[in-house]
């Protein structure tokens, strides 16, 4: 496999274009992560099929969120992509989120280049509002099997927002 931090970067990130290599697909229950330091992408644990992922999942190279993982991106499609791939994502904005207390947010992508939606989603409002609302609920509560209340979805913010979160998780990245 490939090691994704050594060969992308995060992307243009001024530009609103960024690289995400995906862990998760949309509709999986698999909670698969990027093991950073074996270079692989590793099964950490099956989730109940209730908790499935309602976007794909993935990460930004070359960055580092609060809670010591790459900064996470969830990337809306029309269908699943396959774990292990990489594209180049518009900026739609972020998710913040909180998770057992430790900051954790979500940049929210599409594809850069999106030819079956005419590239229609150029920011979160142009998302459906379902959609959102899904988001928010999964993320608010896939945990409460195990852990009920330890996650919070704090608020969705713009492209400006999520382009600070980026450039601070690629500080964190580089002071590493």
């Amino acid at each position: 496999m490939t090691d994704f931090n050594k060969i992308l970067d995060a992307g243009d990130v001024d530009g609103g274009i960024i690289n995400v290599v995906v862990e998760i697909p949309a509709g999986s229950n698999h909670k698969i992560e990027w093991n950073r330091k074996l270079a692989v992408m590793q099964l950490d644990r099956v989730e109940p099929e209730i908790f499935a992922k309602p976007t794909n999942y993935g990460f930004i190279p070359q960055t580092l969120d609060e809670d010591g993982d790459e900064l996470d991106a969830l990337i809306i499609t029309d269908q699943p992509l396959s774990t292990g791939i990489f594209l180049e994502a518009r900026i739609l904005g972020v998710m913040k989120f909180v998770d057992d207390g430790e900051v954790d947010d979500k940049i929210i992508v599409v594809p850069a280049d999106d030819r079956n939606n005419a590239n229609a989603y150029q920011t979160l409002d142009d998302l459906p509002k379902q959609l959102i609302k899904q988001i928010e609920f999964h993320f608010s509560h896939y945990k409460d099997l195990k852990k009920a209340g330890t996650t919070k979805v704090v608020a969705f913010e713009g492209i400006e927002e999520a382009k600070q979160a980026i450039k601070e998780s690629q500080k964190r990245w580089k002071e590493q």
